[in-house]
C-alpha cells in the first residue's frame, strides 16, 4: 500500500475534507505532527506525495521551531524527487521559500470568506481549473508568499495578489484553505488563540459575519475542493494493491 506524508502542525488544523478523499484512493496517511513530536525526522523516499498543513507559526520562526526546517529539507528532497507536493497555507508559504521565494507580513490579515479569482493559467490548470474563473474561498492568514520566479501564478484576491501557484507540474501552493467544514471553522472560531486573531479585524470581520458567509458559501466551496484535491491526487496515483482499509499513522 502506497503512503501520503502529512506534515501537521497544530491539532486545529487537520486535513479536513482532504482526509476521506484520501482514504478513498486506498493510501495509508502518515502524519508527522510537529506539535507533538518536533523532533521528528520522517525517511522522505518511502513517501509518494506531501501534503503540509498549515498553523499559526511563520517561516520566520525557524530559529524558536527548528522543525521547520526540517519540513524545508523534506520539502527540498520531494521536489528533488520529482513526487507531488501541496502546501496549505503555512505549507504553501513553506514551499514558496523552499523555492527561493520570500514570504511576507500580509497588511490587512485575510479571516474568513474571500473571493479569489484565478488567472488564465489557473483557469487552465490540471489541479485549480475547478474553481473556475473565481470562488469564494475561507482563508485565515496573517502572511503571504511571494510567487518564486521559476512557479507559475494560478490565483489571486482583491487584498492578496499570491493565492496560488504551481511550480512544476506537480508542487503547489494554497494561500486559502479549501480543505475546510462547517465544524472545523466552529472549531476554529473557538479557538482563544484564533478568536484574538479575528479581534484585530473588529469592524470589518467578526464571527456572525464568517457564520452567515459559511451558510452561504460552504457547500460551493467543497463541491469545487473536492475536484481540486482529486485532481491533485490523480498526480499522486493510486496504490497498485489493495488489501486492507486505509489507516493512520503517526510520528
Amino acid at each position: 500500500m502506497s503512503r501520503i506524508l502529512v506534515f501537521q502542525h497544530v491539532a486545529a488544523e487537520p486535513l479536513g475534507t482532504l482526509d476521506p478523499l484520501i482514504r478513498a484512493r486506498g493510501h495509508r496517511i502518515r502524519f508527522v505532527n510537529f506539535e507533538r513530536n518536533p523532533d521528528a525526522q520522517p525517511d522522505i523516499d518511502a513517501y509518494k506525495g506531501l501534503i503540509v498543513l498549515g498553523g499559526p507559526m511563520n517561516v520566520e520562526d525557524q530559529a524558536q521551531r527548528p522543525h521547520l526546517r526540517t519540513e524545508l529539507a523534506a520539502i527540498d528532497r520531494m521536489l528533488e524527487l520529482n513526487r507531488p507536493v501541496l502546501g496549505i497555507c503555512l505549507g504553501a508559504q513553506l514551499l514558496a521559500h523552499a523555492l527561493g521565494a520570500p514570504v511576507k507580513r500580509q497588511h490587512t490579515p485575510e479571516i474568513g470568506w474571500y473571493p479569489v479569482y484565478a488567472t488564465e493559467a489557473g483557469r487552465n490548470d490540471a489541479v485549480l481549473s475547478p474553481l473556475g474563473e473565481s470562488a469564494s474561498i475561507f482563508q485565515w492568514h496573517g502572511c503571504h508568499f511571494e510567487v518564486p520566479e521559476t512557479a507559475t501564478h494560478l490565483a489571486r484576491s482583491d487584498t492578496c495578489e499570491q493565492q496560488a501557484f504551481r511550480w512544476g507540474d506537480n508542487a503547489y501552493g494554497f494561500q486559502f484553505h479549501l480543505e475546510m467544514n462547517q465544524p472545523l471553522i466552529e472549531r476554529w472560531l473557538a479557538n482563544p488563540a484564533y478568536c484574538a486573531a479575528l479581534a484585530e479585524l473588529a469592524g470589518t470581520q467578526d464571527e456572525a459575519r464568517i457564520r452567515a458567509d459559511t451558510q452561504r458559501h460552504i457547500a460551493g466551496m467543497q463541491a469545487q475542493a473536492d475536484g481540486v484535491f482529486n485532481n491533485f491526487l490523480d498526480l499522486v496515483g493510486r496504490p497498485q494493491r489493495r488489501f486492507t482499509l486505509p489507516s493512520r499513522e503517526w510520528v
